[in-house]
């Protein structure tokens, strides 16, 4: 099995790679021998922060969403192996009251700045193997009120990359989505409950509250997603493409 997710001599992308699963990913592939790790983020002082050892690195600041960007970072995708579509953002309210503006923001990043990066991404592996894992997330599979743009933006995601497995397995290119469940990130940081929790009872409290729901009785670490995600990048996974994994603490249960 170590042999088998050793990524030696490989190329990755990493979007949203400044923090949370992104960066825990980032780490991981640095750590497991990749030789050059392309990192997109909005947060290039994040990006700096990390400890990626002797590997080669290419940040790009910016938004996913930005196609500009993208003619920026195609050529550091020569020779590209895998990639991380993590990049994303978070969102409240209601369908009946969120504003046209709020779904477009979110749609922007979390599904548009998703399309355009895997389609990068696979232009990039054209005429080689490779794998890319999409972050979807189990309020694409489990409706959940209050966060409408956000699930519908993560359900998009999921089928999206079954869509291009279905596409690209031919041309030995394998494409899966990961649906983690509640992960202690800073994604969370964005809303206003949350915020209001910490102030009153703090973070650790209000995650262990919110991780009530999760049968498991706690969110994970991202580093533990990004095991997942390696684990589906790797050749260990070399007979699983268009699959969706959950990874949830039994939350969608």
């Amino acid at each position: 099995m170590t042999q088998l997710q050793d990524f030696a001599g490989r190329v990755a992308l990493v979007t949203g790679a400044a923090s949370g699963i992104g960066a825990a990913c980032a780490e991981a592939l640095a750590a497991r021998g990749c030789s050059r790790l392309v990192l997109v983020d909005v947060d290039g002082a994040g990006m700096d922060a990390l400890d990626l050892g002797a590997c080669e690195v290419h940040r790009i600041v910016g938004s996913v969403a930005d196609a500009g960007l993208w003619q920026a970072v195609a050529p550091s995708l020569a020779g590209l192996d895998h990639a991380v579509v993590n990049a994303g953002i978070g969102s409240g309210g209601l369908i009946a009251s969120v504003s046209l503006a709020e779904w477009r923001r979110v749609m922007d990043v979390n599904l548009d700045g998703a399309f355009l990066t895997l389609g990068h991404a696979l232009r990039a592996m054209e005429g080689k193997r490779g794998s890319v894992v999409v972050v979807s997330s189990t309020t694409g599979l489990k409706p959940v009120p209050g966060i409408g743009p956000y699930g519908v933006a993560k359900a998009a995601v999921a089928h999206m990359a079954r869509i291009a497995a279905a596409e690209n397995a031919k041309k030995g290119i394998r494409v899966n989505a990961i649906a983690p469940g509640g992960v202690d990130t800073a994604i969370w940081e964005s809303g206003e409950d949350f915020k209001a929790s910490v102030a009153a009872i703090g973070r650790e409290a209000t995650l262990a509250r919110m991780a009530k729901t999760t049968p498991l009785g706690r969110f994970a670490t991202s580093a533990e997603m990004a095991d997942s995600i390696l684990y589906l990048l790797s050749d260990a996974a070399a007979n699983i493409t268009g699959h969706v994994m959950v990874s949830d603490g039994g939350f969608t249960l």
